[in-house]
């Protein structure tokens, strides 16, 4: 099933309903949506052969869903590409996916030409709204999409790439049908004329998050700014009512903290869904106290998107509970569509309590790296994704992550998970921000090192002392702290310890 069957539907049942807005204003209705999607599909195939990469290059626009929905009506693939990203890292991109032609707006014309500008066989580069972009849709759309097995290409999804070259995970549109059922199943539910608030990257995380919303009927709503502000943020909530965000918990982190929180009407506010990064208990217990109910925490990766485990709704109202606590510093439970284990360097599944490696089997797990097969072999060696993500599961089936394992720090033959030393410092009411990274010792093999970045007056280190020796064992507490004005992080707000290691 083509995936872009679900807008031609959407067209046909909600055609006058809003599909795209920007800011305030209704852009494009479902049967705007479609009616272009099939137009650019139609003017793609033109010079395209089925299966061909399409990759777009765009900061949040309304162009964009037009754009991956048109890209999928013509039965090509499409890769979508963080904006913010250096020109060498488009260049990298575009090469190893062989995309043909790029979708991109003005503002970042420069960038990829200068890209591509090496390049012995470059791509076609279109601007989005320029009259060669509209010339594209001149000619008569397809009524239908075109039909594509479930196991079809429809999603190259670049890793963040925090470590070496982004690898390209191929996300069949089979892959993405689970990963939207899914949605439906564990996540929340979508009625039509719900929206859906973009101040995430549409190129990642939030554009999975259209999909679902595509096939019910929801509004995506871009924000004037483009990205997440969190004044605009408040003023969006109060124009779109059934409103959703997909949050990374440093968004999440800076809304609550807003002052503007206390006289805000989030009364439109139906969810937030958080994940990509990991949420420290005190952050969520002041979101819950200050929001409601609202939360939803998913646990995923581009090679399983959206789709690991989760914790629900209800999950995070279950105060009674006398591990509430543990389960809110947890990523929940396996969801509907996977299976997932926690395991030993030999594969072989570990008890509750024990710390292990997480793989995960199902149909939403991706078909592979683009062009990597010695990657994929290693990845998904015995037919279970090999996350990289070290975790524990207690014994009513919660899921507990500790570090990704080339975070875990080895001292004196002891594992120790940075995040448990992390959630212990930011219980200092000065510490905004805490990451944890291993130093080469001679003796120890490793020790640990804390970087801080401190709100208001600095704490000491002897007061950070007391806090963690007060919390954890006195082999975890850190030898060192490091404090900086802000903490090195990617486009997607993940923290980048590979720069935090260099700079010790």
């Amino acid at each position: 099933m083509n995936m872009a069957e679900h807008l031609h539907r959407a067209a046909l049942v909600h055609g006058d309903r809003p599909a795209v807005a920007r800011g305030d204003q209704v852009t494009q209705t479902y049967r705007d949506l479609s009616r272009d999607a099939a137009a650019l599909g139609a003017g793609l195939r033109a010079c395209l052969e089925p299966g061909d990469r399409v990759a777009l290059i765009q900061k949040n626009s309304e162009h964009f869903l037009e754009g991956l929905y048109g890209i999928w009506w013509a039965g090509l693939a499409a890769v979508p590409v963080n904006a913010k990203l250096h020109p060498r890292e488009f260049a990298y991109i575009l090469e190893n996916s062989g995309s043909r032609v790029v979708l991109t707006s003005a503002d970042l014309q420069d960038a990829v030409q200068e890209a591509v500008s090496g390049m012995a066989d470059p791509p076609r580069i279109v601007i989005t709204g320029s009259p060669a972009y509209e010339g594209l849709k001149q000619q008569n759309g397809a009524p239908e999409p075109v039909p594509c097995d479930g196991g079809d290409l429809a999603w190259l999804f670049y890793t963040s790439g925090t470590t070496g070259q982004p690898k390209g995970a191929m996300l069949s549109h089979r892959n993405l049908l689970m990963m939207v059922l899914n949605y439906f199943a564990d996540v929340d539910q979508i009625s039509p004329g719900d929206a859906i608030i973009h101040a995430a990257p549409l190129s990642h995380g939030s554009g999975l998050y259209a999909l679902p919303h595509v096939t019910k009927g929801a509004v995506n709503v871009i924000p004037d700014s483009g990205g997440f502000d969190p004044a605009e943020t408040f003023r969006l909530i109060e124009r779109w009512p059934g409103c959703s965000f997909f949050f990374a918990p440093t968004m999440v982190h800076r809304l609550i903290n807003d002052p503007r929180i206390a006289d805000a009407d989030t009364s439109n506010l139906k969810t937030i869904v958080y994940g990509g990064g990991p949420m420290y208990v005190a952050d969520i217990r002041q979101a819950l106290d200050l929001l409601g109910p609202k939360f939803v925490q998913i646990y995923g990766q581009g090679e399983a998107p959206m789709t690991i485990t989760g914790l629900s709704r209800d999950m995070h109202t279950m105060v009674d509970h006398p591990r509430f606590a543990e389960r809110l510093g947890s990523v929940g439970i396996a969801r509907a569509d996977v299976e997932v284990r926690v395991v030993d360097a030999d594969d072989t599944p570990l008890p509750a309590g024990e710390i292990g490696e997480i793989v995960v089997r199902g149909p939403v797990v991706m078909q592979g790296y683009w062009n990597r097969p010695e990657a994929t072999a290693e990845t998904l060696k015995g037919g279970w994704l090999h996350t990289g993500d070290m975790g524990s599961f207690d014994d009513d089936g919660f899921l507990t992550l500790k570090d990704r394992s080339k975070d875990m720090i080895i001292s004196g033959g002891t594992n120790i998970y940075p995040r448990e030393i992390e959630e212990v410092l930011l219980r200092h009411p000065a510490v905004a921000e805490a990451s944890v990274v291993g130093r080469p010792h001679p003796d120890w093999g490793e020790e640990v090192v804390a970087f801080i970045v401190a709100e208001g007056d600095a704490p000491t280190e002897a007061e950070l002392d007391r806090l963690c020796l007060d919390n954890i064992a006195r082999f975890k507490r850190p030898k060192d702290y490091v404090f900086l004005d802000a903490l090195p992080k990617n486009n997607y707000g993940k923290v980048l310890k590979t720069e935090l290691r260099e700079m010790l």
